[in-house]
């Protein structure tokens, strides 16, 4: 395992579980101290350091990002990590869960990130990681509130990285395919044939299956670490092809 972040220390939202949790474990393997903020950081193993807060609410995550800021001794990466999904057409949500999705998933970026500014300001190694989606850039049935919210992830990208540039920041973004997660696995638990409906996400991908939240990560710790000096305002698709590829049905 290469150790290109030691000396380097990341904060990452949402990384109890899936794609944070392998992301705060693969950046400290590479030498980083991390941070990570989560609504429940109880499963969070040492030595990341958990932090409890919740990115609705402003206050909570400036004592948040300053309790990791003095305990790491600055922030050199943010990994915007948390969000959470919807199912449905645009009919088939209220008006309340759209202001909580929205909430989460792209004002949670916005919070986090202004309160890491300053200390981002002060590294002399940069990077914000925005965890977007292929909804973001493909239309997927069944998810018009989710892909709203990794739409907007997606343009407040490209928007951070024109802004902060010459701050010395670099603010990308993955967008990952179907990953297996338990989030996902929820979704398949409650499906009517859970068999079926796997198999239907592994066919939607031209690889033939689920990303895994480890493969995720990788992009993430390559757009964080100082190999991507060069890399910002970028979208990086981690979807087995989803996203570009237009493969010919198989036939016998």
């Amino acid at each position: 395992m290469t150790a290109e972040l030691i000396g380097l220390n990341a904060v990452v939202t949402g990384g109890a579980s899936g794609i944070g949790q392998a992301t705060a474990r693969l950046l400290h393997e590479r030498g980083a101290r991390v941070a990570v903020l989560d609504l429940d950081p109880s499963g969070v193993e040492l030595p990341l350091m958990p932090i409890r807060t919740d990115v609705r609410d402003d206050g909570a995550v400036r004592d948040a990002v300053e309790s990791a800021a003095s305990a790491l001794g600055g922030i050199d990466i943010l990994v915007n990590n948390a969000g959470i999904g919807a199912a449905g057409s645009v009919e088939d949500n209220p008006d309340e869960k759209w202001h909580e999705v929205l909430d989460v998933n792209v004002l949670g970026v916005v919070r986090v990130t202004r309160a890491a500014l300053p200390h981002l300001r002060r590294s002399a190694h940069a990077a914000i990681v925005n965890t977007c989606s292929i909804a973001a850039t493909a239309g997927l049935p069944q998810r018009a509130l989710y892909s709203a919210s990794k739409g907007a992830v997606h343009s407040l990208t490209l928007a951070m990285a024109a802004d902060h540039v010459r701050d010395g920041i670099r603010v990308n973004c993955v967008n990952p395919g179907t990953v297996d997660t338990p989030w996902v696995g929820r979704l398949l638990d409650a499906a009517d044939d859970p068999v079926a409906e796997r198999a239907a996400l592994n066919a939607r991908q031209p690889h033939g299956r689920l990303v895994t939240a480890e493969e995720v990560a990788a992009a993430i710790a390559y757009l964080a670490g100082p190999a991507a000096g060069s890399v910002t305002g970028t979208a990086l698709a981690v979807d087995g092809g989803m996203a570009g590829l237009r493969l010919r049905p198989v036939t016998a």
